[in-house]
Parts: C-alpha cells; sequence; structure tokens
C-alpha cells in the first residue's frame, strides 16, 4: 500500500479508501490510485485486514456432509449471499460422529470468522453460548441442544404426519414401517413423532417393530427390509425419514418395489422407475435465511432476541407410493 501511495502521489489512507470505494475521493485523484494499483498489480493484505479488523471476512459453513445434495445447497446459498456482500466462505463436514463436532467447530472459530452456520450432529451446544457473545452463530435444518441461538428449521413433525396420512388415507395401508438413520437429531427424533401421530389419528396403534434406524447406505437398507419382511406381520409401505436413506431404499427395491414415500428430494428421484415420491424441501431457502440473519446481527438489527423460524414443506407425489395401489 505504502509503494502504492508513493507512486500515485497520496497518502496510504487515501489508497485504502480508494480500494474500498469511498465515495469522498476525487475522481482525479482516484484515477491516479487505480492506475498506480494496475501498474504495480496490487492486492490488498487479508491477513493484515483481519487484523485490523478483529475478524476474518468469511462465514463458516458446518455440515454433516459437504457432499449431500441437501447440505450442499444449503453452503452453495450461503456462499452465494456471502458473495454478493464481498465475503467468502470456508465449509466443512462434520461427519456423522457427535464427538468430531466440537474439535472441528472450535477449530473455524479460532479464526476469527465474520459468522457462522451449523447444521449440527452433535448432542450438546451449551458450549458454544460464549462464542455467541463475539460472532454470529445460526442452526439450520437441525435445532441445537442446550443453546438458544437464531435457528431455521423445516416442519419436520407435520411433513412426516402428511406423508404417512397420504399413505394411510389415499392408499389404504396400513402398516407403515419407517426409515431413518441418526436418532438422537432433532429431525428424526421429529420425524418419528409425526410418523406416531398420523397413525394414531387415523385409528393405528404404531408398533415401534416397524421403526429401522441407522439406514444410510444400501446395505444398512437391504438389511432393514429384511427385518422387517420376517416380521409376522410385515409392512405394506415405508416411510424414509432423511433423502440419504431415501436413495439407498430406491436401490434396494428396484427389483422389488414396495410404495413408500421420502421425506427430501434428491437428484433423480423423479427419473427413477417407479419415481419418488417426497416430501420437499428448500435447502437454498434455508442457507439464505441463514446468511441473511448473519448479517442482520452485524449490522446491529436484529435487535429482537433468538428467532426460532420453521419453513413449509410440501408433498409431491409421483410413482412410489402407487406401486401395487390398493384403490
Amino acid at each position: 500500500m505504502r509503494d502504492v501511495a508513493a507512486r500515485a502521489g497520496v497518502s496510504t489512507k487515501t489508497v485504502s479508501r480508494v480500494f474500498n470505494d469511498d465515495p469522498h475521493v476525487l475522481p482525479a485523484t482516484r484515477a491516479l490510485v487505480e492506475q498506480a494499483m494496475r501498474d504495480l498489480n496490487y492486492v490488498p493484505n487479508v491477513l493484515a485486514t483481519t487484523f485490523r479488523a478483529g475478524r476474518a471476512s468469511v462465514i463458516g459453513v458446518a455440515v454433516p456432509d459437504i457432499v449431500d445434495p441437501f447440505f450442499a445447497a444449503i453452503a452453495r446459498a450461503i456462499e452465494d449471499t456471502a458473495r454478493a456482500r464481498g465475503l467468502s466462505t470456508m465449509v466443512t463436514s462434520l461427519g456423522d460422529d457427535p464427538a468430531d463436532e466440537r474439535p472441528a467447530i472450535e477449530s473455524m472459530l479460532g479464526r476469527q470468522l465474520t459468522g457462522l452456520v451449523i447444521a449440527p450432529v452433535g448432542t450438546d451446544h451449551s458450549w458454544l453460548q460464549r462464542w455467541r457473545e463475539h460472532t454470529p452463530i445460526v442452526f439450520v435444518d437441525r435445532a441445537p441442544v442446550d443453546l438458544e441461538t437464531d435457528t431455521f428449521t423445516e416442519a419436520d413433525e407435520s411433513g412426516a404426519y402428511t406423508a404417512v396420512e397420504h399413505l394411510i388415507a389415499r392408499h389404504g395401508h396400513r402398516r407403515i414401517a419407517y426409515i431413518g438413520d441418526i436418532v438422537h437429531l432433532s429431525t428424526e427424533t421429529k420425524r418419528l413423532e409425526g410418523w406416531r401421530r398420523a397413525q394414531r389419528a387415523a385409528g393405528i396403534e404404531p408398533d415401534e417393530a416397524l421403526v429401522q434406524s441407522h439406514v444410510s447406505d444400501r446395505l444398512a437398507a437391504a438389511g432393514a427390509l429384511d427385518r422387517l419382511r420376517a416380521l409376522p406381520d410385515p409392512p405394506t409401505a415405508l416411510f424414509s425419514a432423511n433423502a440419504r436413506s431415501s436413495m439407498a431404499l430406491a436401490h434396494v427395491l428396484r427389483d422389488d418395489p414396495v410404495p413408500f414415500v421420502g421425506f427430501g428430494d434428491f437428484p433423480m428421484a423423479d427419473t427413477l422407475a417407479p419415481s419418488v415420491t417426497v416430501i420437499d424441501q428448500d435447502p437454498r431457502r434455508l442457507g439464505r435465511l441463514a446468511a441473511e440473519r448473519i448479517f442482520s446481527r452485524l449490522a446491529g438489527g436484529a435487535q429482537d432476541g433468538d428467532v426460532f423460524t420453521v419453513l413449509d414443506v410440501r408433498l409431491v407425489e409421483r410413482e412410489s407410493c402407487r406401486v401395487g395401489r390398493r384403490d
């Protein structure tokens, strides 16, 4: 910056004002500085800027798996929103083990982030309270445990209710299995409750023998189906509680289809044979709202306390719920 200032015959403060597009710099002075920048191939020292400002110009994003299409869409929406404001993003995958969550997130927070968005896998987030004093933290998709902070989730319980009620009322099923993954997550517990509530509303007492968890790949899906089919009164339909389980089920059911509805759309769900009926989510909206909440906090415009926002979901009917239909 000193070199640019010397070449243009101005102060380093004027160079900084030009780079930050200060409208009060005279046009002639701006032209001199910009030419000097081009001549010297000047770019700002981001590390020095971080030290002066006390925080990096980076939004952190921590999700279970960046390869998962749902979480990838959330991360991309955050990135797009941050880029529009001149910030970059730093993304990490937390994995499935709750014990890995805190070290991964603390490593990111130690970089003095502008803000952090988390789709959690852990079972305790109270330790984040001290970080919230100087860093905006927003949770998406899954609610935090033992921490009150801004959170954006979706209608997990009512979405599951809609899926199961559809199988009961529209297609006549009364033995509907629940296929899920990590049972301690708030998304899973609420969707499981929706599965139960829809059956009770139809006069059906939920059979816990129909609940299969930790179904995250094809091998686990095949094992879950084997156990369900071995029951004295096996299910006639399935409710899959997340897109990862649904993708595994779609492969395993290819040669021996069973009616099912999945929570969460996924790539090619509409082109499979049969195409998969889903409860459709909007991960890009989740990511955009989370990023906007961080900027609102930074601007001092979010003084209404922590917000817990639940976004609506909707049923998208395709072919999988009509396999061997009864009506």
